[in-house]
């Protein structure tokens, strides 16, 4: 028997990868030291110094150093994070912002400018709401902790007025004391989730929204996607789809674990009853890996990234990915 190739893997440990670090789906050919990560430790780690030879990536930064030929992972697309942004949008409620269309002209905190979140929203406020990223001023910084920056660098168009904050500020608090309008952000900054004063999401009842977002683009967000090291792929060209297949395989799993009605696996009184209601309304696959079914949602961000001034030019949603992952053998 050949002897089995020993790779390191790192994504967050959710319920749809568990399988990997539990041990009940491996990959096949390999000897994986899986170690789990946040995903903004993940980024860091693989964007600034290529630690890992699979790991979890930010769809943006992925296709942003794609375009500029400086990628040194090659993309599987499986998505193993996906999420409506609508709930991303905070804002001060004394600041006359009852709609969309209120954020220009105002001053708007986010973590990174080239984030997946970040990209989603600023394409969501210009498709659907007609406010454009010119149209709003940006200051990046750590949510909670000072001194983040980009994890790459960026080279954004002249009319886009991005500014870091103090390297001794935090976005959540500049929020809480009314030094900027609004933040964008993957997780919720601490002054909304102790319920400051005139702090509330820009979409309060935000799952309406992203449902009926969902029912007039049939986009569902995807954030972040796999990477195989582009040279460990070249030596063994094989890998990226027997990665692409085991992250299918512990999806699986997940999925028949939220549909299990006789013992729940999940703590929460009604998650059987969630899982139906997601099928009904976006139907079975809801949450899909693959190159043909995510081409759409693929295409959408894309578009955003070359639009927004991050992409040195337009990506095309094949070269993102390794080309065997594109189609999979049929039986």
């Amino acid at each position: 028997m050949p002897e089995k190739i020993r790779i390191s893997l790192t994504c967050c440990d959710y319920d749809r990868t568990r399988a990997l670090f539990d041990g009940r789906v491996g990959i096949e050919g390999c000897e994986v030291v899986a170690v789990p990560h946040e995903p903004e430790e993940a980024f860091h780690r693989a964007f600034k110094f290529q630690e890992y030879d699979v790991t979890e990536l930010s769809l943006s930064s992925h296709t942003m150093v794609t375009s500029r030929g400086e990628n040194h992972y090659v993309g599987v697309p499986a998505f193993v994070s996906r999420l409506f942004r609508h709930s991303s949008i905070y804002i001060r409620t004394d600041r006359g912002i009852g709609s969309p269309k209120d954020l220009k002209g105002k001053t708007i905190g986010t973590p990174e400018y080239q984030m997946t979140a970040a990209l989603w929203v600023r394409g969501i406020l210009e498709d659907e709401y007609g406010v454009k990223p010119e149209d709003v001023r940006w200051r990046n910084g750590g949510l909670e902790e000072a001194g983040r920056e980009e994890r790459a660098a960026l080279k954004l168009p002249g009319n886009v007025d991005l500014k870091s904050i103090p390297h001794d500020r935090t976005l959540s608090d500049m929020l809480e004391k009314g030094e900027i309008d609004a933040v964008i952000a993957a997780r919720a900054p601490s002054c909304y989730s102790r319920g400051a004063p005139h702090i509330d999401r820009l979409f309060p009842d935000y799952p309406a929204a992203e449902k009926a977002y969902y029912r007039n683009t049939g986009i569902f967000p995807i954030m972040h996607l796999i990477g195989v090291r582009r040279s460990i792929a070249e030596r063994h060209p094989w890998l990226p789809v027997n990665v692409l297949k085991a992250f299918i395989k512990a999806k699986a799993l997940c999925m028949h674990e939220l549909s299990e009605i006789g013992h729940l696996f999940t703590t929460l009184p009604w998650p059987v009853a969630a899982y139906h209601d997601a099928v009904r309304s976006m139907g079975e696959d809801y949450w899909s890996y693959g190159f043909a079914a995510n081409r759409k949602t693929l295409d959408a961000l894309t578009r955003y990234s070359f639009a927004g001034g991050l992409s040195a030019r337009r990506v095309q949603p094949e070269e993102l990915f390794w080309p065997a992952t594109l189609d999979l053998t049929k039986i």
